[in-house]
């Protein structure tokens, strides 16, 4: 029996959705054409009472894939900060290229593993969300201050990865994360977390298409205008001869 885990974003109305994103990790490795493909769908980290991703479960496939590029399929409500941090540096440390697709939603820690993307392609509909980190603490005022500086400085280290694509100052990245921030895929975008959207891709490759037509046609102009005109071929006339 699989246990749905619960979760306190401040935005209520996802939270049920979010519980009900299945899990899925599969890898798929094309070693022909030198490009992997992992599905990250669900939580991220190591749980006992849930199923879910972990950070071990991305390292073990991609020693599998060597060298090839990467294709990610993301869609994950998040979960473990320290799994994600993991898998984050995982993937930013991959030789090949990494290309990450938003398929659903990529929130807390998801957003996180998110980052680590050469190219960053949010699908229709999809969200990225980032927010405070959270835990649950037992004990006295000295633990409860304890993990409230961890926490801190575990959001500090979730800031600066932002940042390595945020097109904004780092205060307004902690004043979203504080504000519990969610992005569309244009959001995304337009900040610099993402490079692309499903859409753009589909016009991009529209353009490309006309740009190749266009070529086509202009270097047939050219090899027309080009080709040297035929000499006529002069015609032999008779010379009559005339009696008088």
């Amino acid at each position: 029996m699989t246990v749905k885990r619960k979760f306190g974003f401040k935005n209520q109305q996802h939270n049920k959705d979010l519980s009900s994103i299945p899990h899925n990790f599969a890898v798929n490795h094309d070693v022909e054409n030198g490009v992997s493909e992992l599905t990250i769908y669900g939580d991220i980290g190591d749980s006992w009472w849930w199923d879910s991703t972990s950070a071990v479960d991305v390292d073990n496939a991609l020693k599998n894939a060597g060298d090839n590029d990467l294709i990610v399929r993301l869609n994950s409500p998040g979960g473990s900060a320290f799994d994600g941090i993991a898998i984050y540096n995982r993937l930013n440390d991959h030789k090949g290229k990494v290309t990450i697709h938003v398929d659903g939603w990529a929130c807390s820690a998801a957003s996180v593993i998110a980052m680590a993307a050469d190219e960053l392609i949010m699908g229709a509909g999809a969200m990225l969300m980032i927010h405070e980190a959270s835990t649950i603490v037992w004990g006295n005022k000295g633990d409860f201050r304890k993990e409230a500086e961890l926490l801190e400085k575990l959001e500090d280290g979730i800031i600066d990865i932002y940042m390595t694509k945020a097109n904004i100052t780092r205060e307004e990245i902690r004043d979203m994360v504080n504000a519990e921030t969610w992005f569309s895929a244009n959001d995304a975008l337009e900040i610099g977390f993402a490079t692309s959207t499903s859409s753009t891709v589909e016009d991009n490759e529209e353009i490309t298409n006309l740009k190749s037509q266009m070529q086509a046609i202009q270097n047939e102009l050219d090899q027309i205008k080009n080709k040297e005109p035929e000499k006529p071929t002069p015609v032999k006339q008779n010379r009559a001869v005339r009696l008088f």
